[in-house]
Parts: C-alpha cells; structure tokens; sequence
C-alpha cells in the first residue's frame, strides 16, 4: 500500500535540533515520496483535542538553526492517562479511542513521533492497542534513550553546558571559589559526565554513582595543598548522596514526569562549605541547556533521522525507532525501546577516563 499521508508531532521537553528533524521530514516526504505532512500541534495534546495543519516546503524553509519546535510540544497529554478536571479532583481519562478516531478523520497512514522514553513508549502503545503505525525519533538532552548511541539535542546541551563551565571557570579562579554547576540528568549522568570532561571538572556527581561528600571534599582539599585555590563541581540534577536519594524540588501530579528534581547543587555547595570552609558559589544551568541555536552535529543527526523515519514509513516499516549505532544510521524496533533508559555503565570509556585525569567522582 502506497503511503499517501503522514502526521508529525514533538513531544516532550523541547530541545535544539527538534526544528531541523521537522524540516527533514517533510522536505523527504514531499521531494521523494509524494507524501502529504500534517503537524500535529503541541505533542499527543494535539491528537486529543483535534489541533493539527498542513505541512508544506514553506513551513521547512528558514527553520533548520531555530531552536524549539515549531509544532509546540507537551510532556503532560499521554492519550492513555490524559489530566482533566471532575469535580474539583484530578483524575486521568483513556483518551485514546479519541486519537485513533482523529488519526482516522485525518486520513493518516502512519505517525511519525519525535521525543524522549515517554513520548516513544506512547507511540509503541499506539501500535499494539489501536493499531496506528508508528516511527519513533530520539531527541532528549539526557542522552538516555535505549538503543541509540546518541539523541537530538545531546550535543547542543553539551555545548551550552561546557560554555558555562567555561565561563564559570575565569571567575572561579579569580575569586578562589568552589564552583558548583547543577545541569540536567534525571537518571543518567551522561551530560553531566561531557560536561565535566569538557569542562574541565574537578569532581563529577552523576546518579549511577552515589557519591560521599568526604571524596568530595578530599578532592577540593588536595587541590588546595598543591596550591590550586579553586575548584570546579558538575553535578547532574538526579545524582544523590551513598544511602541517600535524589533531590525532589516538586511532585508533579498532570505529567509524564512524577516529580521535578532539582537542589542538588545547592546541598553539595552547603556541604563543601560546611566541610572545607572553603567560600562556595552555586550556578544551575536548568532550561538554558534545552534552548538555543543547534549545534552542527544535532543538524546533521536531526537531518538524518529524520530523512530515515519517512524512508521507513515508505517501507512499510513501522513500529520501529531510528538511531544512531557508531556513524551509521539504522533503526530498533520500538518495542525494545520503551521502558527502557540508557544509563552510563560502570565500564564506560568516558568514567575510565575521568578516572585517569584525576576527577573526583565521589566514590
């Protein structure tokens, strides 16, 4: 069966490159293959309450260095437990007979879903329980989707992350400060661990290794006995003390995400004064690290996937997630992707390396 029609959604936290995965696919769609695109607007929320447009050569052109995502995005519409309001109370609504519909009215062949674990796990639920045909594009700044070597918006994060540690640097040393920076990382430490490799880190803190604040300050504490009076901490916003547990700034009861962490940073910072007397300045970089220009690589790497998804639409093959696997560009079934993170092993070549520079890593 010929592919005629194809929809297009962001989903999720926004991140650099989102623009450029748009552009790809419908320039491929309409160039090579003679498919219509229709944008989903604002992620799965689109598909719930029936906000979708055209997408044509017009709306691809000028967009490949724009941040963000033209489409809009939501990390809060899940189709299967979508937030409304009875009675006073929060309650979650299966709405998704209501999507299967619209895909339906849309006349649509096949979905093409851009996003992190739980925009991807939506997209594979789709395709087994209402049996709408899915391709998955990764794109988080976490870097922690299974099954792909690298995602959309890692590389720009790390760049923003690294020019801030560049930044913090100067006025560490003039000022004879601990620097901490707090950068993203729920679950995996990969930015965090960039960062500070880039960077220039003294000590990385990244949530698959629980660290000691003694390691911590053992490190700042040598590093003044051989005359350097300043120190540079990354720590990723989902790494915990040894017996202790992440850093909870909010629980979030409307979002694919239960709870909002954050306040690591400022805690390591109060430690290592406390334990070193040692004059401390905290930075968290937060939603700076989503926004900007996208680097170089994210361009090529959104260009690829995204040219690879209409290619594997036009196939016939669905259900599946493209990815990146050394320098090539091949695909996973979505299936082994859902539910699953991808987290620094204990044998990463990037800790090993850390480990030989030197670098504190709180063990």
């Amino acid at each position: 069966m010929k592919v005629r029609r194809i929809g297009l959604l962001t989903g999720g936290g926004d991140c650099p490159g989102l623009n450029a995965v748009i552009r790809a696919v419908i320039k491929t769609a309409l160039n090579e293959h003679d498919m219509e695109v229709v944008g989903i607007e604002d992620g799965y929320e689109g598909l719930v309450l029936r906000r979708s447009r055209p997408l044509g050569l017009d709306d691809a052109s000028g967009i490949l260095t724009v941040g963000g995502t033209l489409l809009g995005t939501s990390n809060r519409s899940n189709p299967f437990g979508y937030p409304v309001e009875r009675g006073g109370k929060l309650v979650f609504e299966d709405r998704s007979d209501d999507v299967a519909a619209y895909v339906q009215d849309l006349k649509l062949d096949a979905l093409v879903c851009v996003g992190g674990d739980g925009t991807l796990s939506i997209a594979h639920k789709l395709f087994v329980e209402r049996g709408i045909h899915s391709i998955g594009i990764p794109k988080t700044i976490d870097n922690d989707l299974y099954g792909t070597d690298q995602t959309v918006g890692f590389d720009s994060a790390l760049t923003t992350a690294t020019e801030a540690i560049d930044k913090l640097h100067t006025t560490a040393q003039s000022h004879h400060r601990v620097m901490v920076i707090e950068v993203m990382g729920r679950n995996a430490g990969w930015l965090a661990l960039a960062a500070g490799l880039t960077g220039g880190g003294d000590v990385i803190l990244i949530p698959e290794i629980p660290f000691k604040m003694e390691s911590v300050c053992k490190v700042m504490e040598e590093r003044v006995r051989r005359g350097k009076r300043f120190s540079i901490i990354v720590v990723a916003e989902g790494a915990y003390p040894e017996g202790g547990e992440p850093f909870v700034k909010r629980r979030v009861a409307d979002s694919m995400e239960s709870a909002r962490l954050g306040g690591v940073g400022e805690w390591v910072g109060r430690e290592v004064e406390r334990m070193t007397g040692m004059e401390t300045r905290v930075t968290t970089l937060g939603h700076l690290q989503r926004g900007g220009t996208p680097t170089p690589f994210d361009r090529l790497l959104a260009t690829r996937f995204g040219r690879e998804a209409v290619k594997l639409v036009a196939k016939g093959e669905v259900d599946r997630m493209v990815a990146l696997r050394g320098t090539e560009i091949t695909s996973v079934p979505l299936g082994e992707v859902a539910g699953r993170q991808r987290k620094v092993p204990p044998d990463s070549h990037w800790i090993a390396c850390a480990r030989s520079l030197g670098v504190g890593l709180g063990e």
